[in-house]
Order: structure tokens, then C-alpha cells, then sequence
């Protein structure tokens, strides 16, 4: 409630400018999502919002621009599709349909795709990093020709923390750990 109370005192007068610092931190998911409409809407009313976040979904939903700042200092800003795109690859899921069939559709993606094919926890998954779709339509086919049937496949970006581990090179708690020695 306490956090709540504070935005609503923010926005009771349109500012031009409006600085907030974690504002749904402690929220549960209703309310957090309630705070991104505000925000989305002050926004659309020309108000210039300087949010800071550990949460990168929240910069996912919320942020034109994000600077990624780690030990003090700016690594890198853009939006978060060049943030996104910076990594240089979506990643690629696949569930077969007989856990049997998996490591002959881990062979196939590996022949197709030409990137390291990873097991999951689910004795049906495979995960793969990958550049682009067009390998992704060729090994997807491969598999089909194969004989190869497939419960589940997707084709995602990669996350905002997928970037920030990528760029930075280690987690948030990493440097937490580091600071406490």
C-alpha cells in the first residue's frame, strides 16, 4: 500500500518530468500491472518518465530507451530490440513427441542449425541459440523428413537478462556476493 500511496502522490499533478526509482517493487502482479498502465498513460500524455529497475521486464514493457549500468558505470543503452538484436540470436525450443526420438533430433538440429544443441531438464527438450529463421524452416523440416514428430517447437528472442548476462558477463548477485567479500 505504502508503495502505491507514494506513486499516486506522484501523479497527482501531471508533471512534465517524473522520476521513479523500483516502483513496483513489493507489488504483487496486480498491482504492478496497474502501475504500468499509469505509467504507459502518463506517457501517452507527454509526461518524460526516468525509471530505475532491476526488474528487466519491467524496462522490457516500459522503456523507448535502456541504459544498462553495471558497478557504476553504463555498459551499454539502446532500445530493447538492439539490445535484444546486440546478443545476436533468438533461441530455438523443441519437445518431441517420443523422449526415444530425442537424441536423433538433436543430431538432425545440430547438422541443420550448425550450433551446439543443448538437453533440457525435460527428458523431451532440446534448446538452441540461433542466428535466424531460415535455419530454423530447414532443421524443422529435416525433422518432419526424419520421421521425427514434435509435441511443441517455439522461436523467442532472447530476454532482457539473457542481454544483461551476456553483456555484463555475470548475474546482478555475482556483484552482490563480490561487494559483501
Amino acid at each position: 500500500m505504502r508503495r502505491r500511496l507514494d506513486i499516486a502522490a506522484s501523479i497527482v499533478v501531471t508533471p512534465e518530468l517524473l522520476f521513479l526509482d523500483e516502483p513496483t517493487t513489493g507489488l504483487d502482479p496486480r498491482s504492478r500491472n496497474e502501475v504500468w498502465d499509469i505509467v504507459r498513460a502518463m506517457v501517452a500524455g507527454g509526461t518524460t518518465v526516468l525509471l530505475t529497475t532491476q526488474y528487466l521486464e519491467e524496462a522490457d514493457q516500459l522503456a523507448d530507451r535502456i541504459t544498462v549500468i553495471d558497478r557504476g558505470r553504463v555498459i551499454t543503452e539502446g532500445t530493447s530490440a538492439e539490445l535484444k538484436a546486440s546478443v545476436g540470436s533468438g533461441t530455438l525450443v523443441v519437445r518431441v513427441m517420443d523422449r526415444a526420438d530425442r537424441p536423433a533430433a538433436r543430431a538432425v538440429l545440430a547438422r541443420e542449425l550448425g550450433v551446439e544443441v543443448r538437453e533440457e531438464i525435460d527428458p523431451s527438450a532440446l534448446t538452441a541459440n540461433v542466428a535466424g529463421s531460415a535455419g530454423v524452416t530447414r532443421a524443422l523440416t529435416a525433422l518432419e523428413n526424419d520421421g521425427i514428430t514434435l509435441a511443441q517447437f517455439s522461436l523467442g528472442q532472447p530476454t532482457l537478462d539473457e542481454v544483461f548476462l551476456s553483456i555484463t558477463g555475470h548475474t546482478a548477485e555475482d556483484e552482490d556476493e563480490e561487494a559483501a567479500a
